[in-house]
């Protein structure tokens, strides 16, 4: 007889904080937009179709604070319906200039039905996908979660002042967004050491995301939650499970009837046609229109076939089925590890991954939820919650400092190409420490708290992980340089003018509309503890 096992999916739905509003066409700002095509709204629709039928999705699903900011900022809800058009507007004229090609007209047609779904959902909750987001976890169908207010590697912040601020906004910004306190804290990068656990459990977080090696020193394994001595709730993500999905090398989405993701018409199509759809500089640039399918692992794009979308939904079945009988058969191999107790798979990936990276993810999940209701397979989709709702006694453990990504231990974030920018961090967060101490009883003119607050919000940002792991991986290295390098410049300037007591009012009412995250922060989350 089949082992039942527990399924846990974690989606890290997460993007830096990108807002230019006195810029239009900006490159980086297309990251968001594409993210919500791709990603954010199918995974909705997937959500909403799935409970219309009476199957509960069951998924986690993580929201960084700047994510969440940029869904509902109106200037970016603008920007994401004239892009959405315009894709439109494109796949319009391909229709003629393709109208000989069948094979490519079935995908313009897909593309078409894609960014005609993105613009219907936004137009019926007014351009906020939180909207009903907020909505299927209200209805109990998924568990919503938070990460660090700004997605900074906390490990890596020195300053206690500095991890609490980020835990603590982060807290805030969700009880906000949501109507409530959060439950579950997603580690950016799932990058842990000890000392988080006391952070995180002092604004009321019950759980949290360790890797598998974080736990490996203790011999316990990665099949059963934990505890930490106080009472932090720990889930170890099985990396076994998690590769079938994840490796670029043997997981599924390498196949050869997927999309692929590197040959975009921004670069194939004549520079004249496209041109109304790139930016002011009129470079070439990734629209999210691709014709090709993987067909092989060659380097060589000039050699892809095209994409045929019902081969690749025939793919997604196998590839589901496939998924469900290996989790079956490593539920039977767990049940040895833990007698008595239902195993259970910790699956967590960047939601991203789904749809954007991997145009047929979305699918996937679908399908892999749905068979597991028809054929009634001895799995099951829980919530952290629901699992530690229903397995009170966890053995408590103090997992180990680790992270995800390269080699396990922070390495895509502090290395040769970017450790330059901690010493600018550690800078800047002295600064503000400093000065949220000094000014955390005093009384304070209007200009001067609305400074320190920015002040605080320019110090987060320039916490994010994202300008190291950029820096990291050479992509947009000089986007991210330039705003790790204006974030911190601002935050020492804020700080200067309300320490002389003179503020630039136009200055900071630019940077107020241009950072404009964390409308209700104190920059007294920076000051340090009393001690008596």
């Amino acid at each position: 007889m089949n082992t039942r096992a527990s399924l846990l999916f974690v989606l890290h739905a997460h993007l830096p904080f990108v807002n230019h509003p006195f810029d239009s066409g900006f490159l980086e700002e297309n990251w968001f937009f594409e993210a919500v095509a791709e990603t954010y709204v199918p995974l909705i629709r997937m959500f909403e179709r799935l409970a219309a039928d009476h199957i509960r999705p069951g998924i986690t699903l993580s929201i960084s604070p700047t994510l969440g900011a940029m869904l509902e900022n109106s200037e970016l809800k603008i920007k994401l319906s004239s892009y959405l058009k315009s894709r439109l507007e494109l796949l319009s004229k391909e229709k003629t200039r393709l109208k000989r090609n069948r094979r490519v007209l079935k995908v313009v047609a897909m593309y078409e039905r894609l960014y005609m779904d993105a613009l219907e959902l936004l137009e019926c909750h007014d351009g906020n996908l939180l909207v009903p987001v907020r909505a299927l976890q209200r209805a109990g169908q998924i568990e919503i979660i938070t990460t660090s207010a700004t997605h900074a590697v906390l490990p890596l912040l020195i300053r206690k002042e500095a991890v609490r601020a980020q835990v603590a906004v982060a807290a805030g910004d969700y009880e906000t967004r949501f109507g409530r306190r959060p439950s579950g804290f997603w580690l950016p990068e799932c990058a842990f050491e000890p000392g988080l656990s006391s952070y995180l459990r002092m604004e009321g977080f019950h759980y949290s995301f360790t890797e598998s090696h974080s736990v490996e020193g203790s011999g316990a394994g990665v099949f059963s939650s934990y505890r930490t001595p106080n009472g932090l709730g720990i889930f170890v993500r099985d990396s076994s499970s998690s590769a079938d999905v994840w490796s670029a090398a043997t997981g599924y989405p390498g196949n050869p009837a997927y999309r692929e993701f590197y040959r975009d018409l921004g670069f194939d199509a004549p520079l004249d046609y496209i041109r109304p759809y790139l930016g002011e500089d009129g470079t070439r640039r990734n629209l999210g229109i691709k014709y090709y399918r993987i067909t092989d692992r060659t380097k060589d794009l000039s050699k892809r076939d095209y994409y045929d979308p019902e081969a690749a939904a025939a793919q997604v079945e196998k590839d589901a089925a496939d998924y469900l009988r290996r989790r079956i058969e490593q539920a039977q191999a767990a049940a040895l590890s833990v007698p008595g107790r239902e195993p259970l798979i910790v699956n967590c990936y960047d939601a991203e991954l789904f749809g954007h990276w991997w145009f047929e993810g979305p699918l996937f999940l679908e399908t892999m939820i749905r068979k597991i209701r028809q054929e009634r397979l001895p799995l099951r989709f829980v919530t952290p919650s629901e699992y530690n709702a229903s397995c009170p006694s966890a053995t408590e453990i103090v997992p180990g400092v680790s992270s995800w990504g390269e080699k396990g231990y922070f390495e895509p974030w502090v290395n040769s190409s970017n450790d330059w920018i901690y010493k600018g961090i550690c800078a800047v967060t002295d600064k503000m420490v400093d000065t949220a101490n000094f000014f955390k009883t005093r009384h304070l003119q209007p200009l001067q708290k609305r400074a320190l607050n920015q002040a605080a919000r320019e110090v987060l940002l320039a916490q994010s992980s994202d300008w190291a792991f950029l820096l990291y991986i050479g992509s947009h290295a000089s986007y991210a340089r330039r705003r790790f390098t204006d974030h911190v410049n601002c935050a020492v300037d804020l700080l200067a003018q309300a320490v002389g007591g003179r503020v630039d009012p136009d200055m900071l009412e630019k940077v107020e509309k241009k950072d404009n995250i964390f409308p209700d922060i104190d920059f007294r989350l920076f000051a340090s503890p009393m001690r008596y």
